[in-house]
């Protein structure tokens, strides 16, 4: 397994593509959560997509899990972590989450995660910032993790 990251522009059309339809395929069909995915945001400059790639044949790999990257000012704002079902169970969700924490560095981070996640979440350093709330009739926790103290 490869973990890459890119910025839109480094995106070639068809790993877009894969991108887009993983999302789609986990958080819209699977979840039956019709909402808009395509919200804008991976369009911006300081988005960075991370990419889990399953080594094969050809130049590059098959997708098979990703995580979105936002630059929301202030901190970085992590999202759509998503595996495809086949390689789900195996911790590969911890490379991707391992590479995105080194991309924001001593940032500041949030994300909201789907509540029985928020275990998983913790062991990288993050904690509990508020009360559950529903999101597309999934119960999600919004989590943050600090910076280490300068030392």
């Amino acid at each position: 397994m490869e973990i890459r990251s890119f910025g839109i522009d480094d995106l070639d059309p068809r790993t877009a593509y894969a991108v887009w339809r993983l999302r789609q395929d986990v958080f819209v069909v699977e979840q039956e959560c019709p909402y808009p995915d395509l919200d804008g945001r991976d369009l911006e400059p300081g988005t960075r997509h991370v990419l889990l790639l399953e080594e094969g044949p050809g130049a590059t790999g098959r997708l098979v899990g990703y995580l979105r990257l936002l630059d929301d000012g202030a901190h970085a704002r992590i999202g759509r972590v998503v595996l495809t079902p086949e390689v789900r169970g195996r911790g590969l969700a911890d490379g991707l989450m391992r590479a995105a924490l080194e991309e924001v560095g001593d940032r500041p981070c949030v994300l909201d995660a789907q509540s029985p996640l928020a275990g998983w979440y913790a062991t990288f350093g993050f904690a509990v910032s508020g009360p559950e709330f529903l999101e597309d009739d999934i119960p999600h926790t919004p989590m943050r993790r600090e910076p280490p103290p300068a030392t």
